[in-house]
């Protein structure tokens, strides 16, 4: 059972209001079902609303910050704990330490790099957690086919791409991140690449 979760989202509210809305219904899902949040710690954009949704129902929120960033007047103070640190890859780090699991909504360029090392992080054995995308309004949709195209083209493994949990509904995600079972790590796929690479390159 996970129970704190680390959001990965934009600092920005993206087009219409579709986005703001999943923010605020993923906040609540995480409030019914009792997990802590675990984000950026910035009072702009979806990851102001997920933290404010999630205070708003009585539920603890850990934002974690650069010093960098703080300086820009983007700290959201009305958060339950603040972190600073002293770069981004310490944000990460220091996030996912933290958290339990790991959604990634809609966003840009930092929410996708989080997702990614997420990813990365579970296929090494680095962590063994779940990593999901909240595929509001179907944001991911064309990040979804371009995976299934990466691992048919042989770069990534069908289990590792079969790990990545993805969901239109937060309740149903979250209730499937408590199921998670983690893919095979090393050595075991490396050993065959290893065979595979001397067969065919020598």
């Amino acid at each position: 059972m996970i129970k704190k979760v680390c959001v990965f989202c934009g600092s920005a509210l993206g087009a219409g209001d579709v986005y703001l809305k999943e923010a605020m219904r993923l906040g609540e899902a995480l409030v019914a079902g009792g997990y802590e949040l675990i984000y950026g710690g910035s009072n702009i954009g979806l990851m102001r609303v997920i933290a404010d949704t999630v205070m708003k129902g009585g539920g603890h929120v850990t934002g974690v910050m650069p010093h960098v960033l703080a300086g820009r007047e983007i700290l959201h103070e009305g958060i339950t704990e603040l972190i600073l640190v002293d770069s981004m890859e310490e944000r990460k780090r220091v996030m996912g330490q933290l958290a339990d699991g790991f959604i990634a909504m809609p966003g840009g360029i930092g929410t996708l790099d989080e997702l990614f090392e997420a990813l990365t992080w579970n296929q090494l054995g680095i962590v063994r957690k779940p990593v999901a995308l909240l595929n509001a309004d179907g944001f991911y949709d064309q990040l979804s086919a371009f995976l299934d195209h990466v691992t048919a083209q042989g770069f990534v493994r069908p289990e590792h791409r079969d790990s990545l949990l993805v969901d239109d509904d937060p309740y149903r995600l979250l209730n499937r991140m408590d199921g998670f079972l983690p893919a095979e790590t090393l050595p075991g796929w490396v050993e065959e690449l290893k065979r595979d690479t001397e067969k065919r390159h020598g």
